[in-house]
C-alpha cells in the first residue's frame, strides 16, 4: 500500500492547483499526507488487528483531524453513532488498497471492499468504487494483464475504460464522485509504463489529484511489483511513526513474498 500513499503525498500539492502535464517535481516541501493516507492506514490496521472499520476510521480520524476530510465524514468521525451516510464519494476507493493486497480470492476481495466502504459510503456507487479499486489491485498482483484488468473491471462495474487520457484530460474537472474519478484513475494506470509514470499520468488528468493518484498508485504497485526506492524514501519521511509501524507490519504479512520495493 506504499504505492497508494506515495500517490496521495505526490498529488497533495496539485489537488487545488491542477496541472495538465506529466512534467512536475514529484516531491516538494509542501508535499504531505492527506485523509487518503490516514484512512488507508486505518484500513490496514483494521485488517491486521481484526477490528471493525468504523472503530479504526474514528480512531485515526480523531488523531489526525486536519488531514482534509470531507464535511460529512468529519461530522461522522465526531458523532456518537456509526450510521453510514449514503455517500457516493471517492473516499471509499482512496482507502481500500490494503483489501486488494490482503485477501486471496475475488469473492473475498469484493466482500471485504464492500464492508470497508459501507460503514460510511453505503450508496451503490460508493461501494462499487471501492470494489473496483480493490479488485483491480487483486488482479494486478495476481499477474493479470492490463487488458484482462480493463475487461474485467469494465464489464463487472460498467466503467468505460476504453477512453484515453488524451480524451479525458482537456475537459476533466474536479469530481469527488466514485463514478467520476475511479475509472479515470484506472485508465491512468492502464496507460502507464511504470509506477512513477502511473502517478504522473494520474495527476496530469487534474481534478481530485491526490485521490486519483492514490488509487492509481495502489494498482501500479500491485502490477509493477516495485516502487522506486527514492519514492519510498521520500514518502516514508513524511509519515508519522505509527503509520510506518502499520505499513511495515502490513508489508511483512501480506506483501513480502508477492511484491518487493526496488
Amino acid at each position: 500500500m506504499i504505492g497508494a500513499i506515495a500517490g496521495d503525498i505526490i498529488g497533495s500539492v496539485f489537488e487545488h492547483h491542477n496541472i495538465k502535464t506529466t512534467s512536475f517535481p514529484l516531491f516538494s516541501n509542501f508535499s504531505r499526507f492527506t485523509d487518503d493516507t490516514v484512512l488507508t492506514v486505518a484500513v490496514a490496521d483494521s485488517i491486521l488487528r481484526k477490528i471493525d472499520y468504523a472503530t479504526s476510521f474514528k480512531h485515526f480520524g480523531k488523531r489526525y483531524p486536519h488531514a482534509g476530510y470531507g464535511g460529512a465524514f468529519f461530522r461522522w468521525i465526531h458523532s456518537t453513532g456509526t450510521q453510514p451516510y449514503n455517500s457516493w464519494g471517492n473516499g471509499s476507493a482512496m482507502r481500500v488498497s490494503p483489501v486488494g493486497f490482503a485477501f486471496k480470492t475475488i469473492d473475498n476481495v469484493l466482500g471485504e471492499a464492500k464492508k470497508s466502504a459501507e460503514v460510511t459510503h453505503n450508496h451503490p456507487e460508493g461501494i462499487k468504487g471501492a470494489q473496483a479499486t480493490a479488485l483491480a489491485i487483486f488482479l494486478a498482483r495476481s499477474g493479470k494483464s492490463k487488458e484482462d484488468i480493463r475487461i474485467e473491471i469494465g464489464d463487472r462495474f460498467a466503467y468505460d475504460l476504453h477512453r484515453t487520457l488524451d480524451e479525458i484530460r482537456p475537459g476533466y474537472r474536479f469530481d469527488i464522485s466514485c463514478q467520476g474519478s475511479v475509472p479515470e484513475a484506472i485508465i491512468a494506470f492502464l496507460e502507464s509504463d511504470n509506477f512513477e509514470d502511473a502517478v504522473r499520468k494520474a495527476i496530469s488528468i487534474g481534478g481530485d489529484s491526490d485521490t486519483i493518484a492514490c488509487i492509481a498508485g495502489g494498482i501500479a504497485q500491485a502490477f509493477y511489483k516495485t516502487v522506486p526506492k527514492e519514492i519510498v524514501s521520500e514518502t516514508r519521511k513524511r509519515l508519522p511513526n505509527e503509520f510506518l509501524i502499520v505499513l511495515d507490519r502490513f508489508h511483512s504479512k501480506y506483501l513480502s513474498d508477492k511484491n518487493h520495493l526496488e
